[in-house]
Order: structure tokens, then sequence, then C-alpha cells
């Protein structure tokens, strides 16, 4: 992959944040909007194989929160995060972001300088 991909929705403060720091640190990446554009099998596998599946599900998101409660205990484990974050990619938290080999799941400005530095504004 070239670069960096910020994964999330464009509303999100958090995604925003993300997308605003790379802008200020003139960091080249790409967006990937999981309303327009969903979520692939390879790439939620490919992140599943480094992170822990309760990592990247998001129980604070208005998503987590509409599904009925049925739907929220039957997440227990890799197999059925799996499926629920495949049909509602939505509830993926935000952002994630993909730079190489690197995945970073939400918004911090020390965890991006520590991978980006600080380049001269």
């Amino acid at each position: 992959m070239a670069g960096a991909v910020v994964y999330g929705i464009e509303r999100c403060d958090q995604v925003r944040k993300a997308r605003r720091w790379l802008d200020e640190h003139r960091i080249a990446h790409g967006f990937h909007d999981f309303r327009r554009e969903g979520l692939d099998a390879a790439t939620l596998d490919r992140w599943l194989a480094h992170l822990p599946w309760d990592s990247l599900l998001n129980r604070r998101s208005a998503t987590w929160r509409g599904l009925d409660a049925p739907r929220r205990a039957a997440v227990v484990d890799l197999a059925s995060a799996r499926e629920e974050l495949l049909g509602n990619p939505t509830l993926v938290r935000r952002p994630v972001l993909e730079s190489g080999k690197l995945l970073i799941v939400g918004f911090s400005d020390a965890l991006y300088r520590s991978h980006f530095g600080t380049p001269p504004r």
C-alpha cells in the first residue's frame, strides 16, 4: 500500500482530527468512507490478524446502541464480531489509520507523532 489511508466516516470528529493532523503535517493520505465504500472482508481480516477484535468494535457508537439486545449479546468472539463488523462497518472504532504495516485505531496526537515524527511546517 502506498502512503497512509484513514478509514472512518466523514462526519466523525475523531476522523476529522486525524485527517486534519495528517494535512497539517503534510502527510499524504487517502480516505475510505465506510458509509460510501463499505468494508471488505480482506481489509477486515488483515486488521483482525494484527489487532484484537474487541479493539475494533466500537461499543459506544450509535450503530451499536441501535442493535437489539440479543444481537449485541451475540457478539462474543472473533467470528461473531467479524460478521457484525462486515454487516455494519460503522461499528468499527474510528478512525483506523493504516500506513504500511502500521495500524492505529482511534486518534492520538502522540501516537501519530511517534510514527510520523514532526515534519517541518
